[in-house]
């Protein structure tokens, strides 16, 4: 199958800005702040197919945990899918964003190329605003993500989930709270951060 999508991603997580994992001014990142990474990621789609499936003006959602000394540090996640996409979409958007599509989302998407624990596929209502600098995301009784404002820093920062491609901007969280089965936590004052997407397959 063929497929590409592109259009615009913020994430926070509970690291402190800038997130270590970010490449900062062409350095190559490391360790989680505190050595486990809690966040949210978020994807608005301006424009996307797989094959003859238009994915145009929905969104997606991840919630997820990572130990940096786990073995292999794998992924345990919940993904969201826009409850408004049918069938045919659905069934395209989970298997661009769980990498069984490969393409790009081997590239740039860290649950699919390791051994990861799936917790859960939701079709649910995504409530998200990518407005730059005051990005929120909300899915009720699930998770709630508030941006703040941007990171104060001169740095040039760079996030492997978009691309190192794409120059993104690092951002502070007023707001980061999750409550989804093993997926709970809740941070204030936390890193976030967006830029462009176009990933193809």
């Amino acid at each position: 199958m063929t497929w590409r999508i592109r259009g615009s991603y913020f994430e926070s997580c509970n690291c402190e800005a800038i997130c270590p994992c970010r490449r900062i001014d062409g350095v190559r990142g490391g360790r989680s702040t505190y050595g486990e990474c809690l966040g949210a990621l978020s994807w608005m789609i301006e424009s996307g197919r797989v094959e003859d499936v238009s994915l145009d003006g929905l969104s997606v959602a991840l919630v997820s945990r990572y130990h940096d000394d786990e073995p292999g540090s794998p992924w345990t996640f919940v993904l969201y899918v826009d409850a408004h996409a049918d069938d045919a979409q659905r069934e395209a958007l989970v298997d661009v964003y769980t990498g069984r599509l490969g393409g790009d989302a081997l590239e740039h998407f860290p649950w699919a190329w390791k051994e990861s624990v799936r917790v859960a596929v939701r079709p649910v209502e995504i409530e998200v605003s990518h407005a730059p600098r005051r990005q929120w995301l909300r899915i009720r009784d699930h998770l709630t993500v508030r941006i703040q404002d941007k990171y104060a820093g001169p740095e040039t920062v760079s996030c492997v989930i978009p691309g190192h491609e794409q120059r993104g901007e690092e951002l502070i969280a007023d707001e980061l709270r999750a409550d989804d089965g093993p997926l709970r936590f809740e941070f204030r004052g936390n890193c976030g951060y967006s830029a462009g997407f176009d990933y193809a397959g």
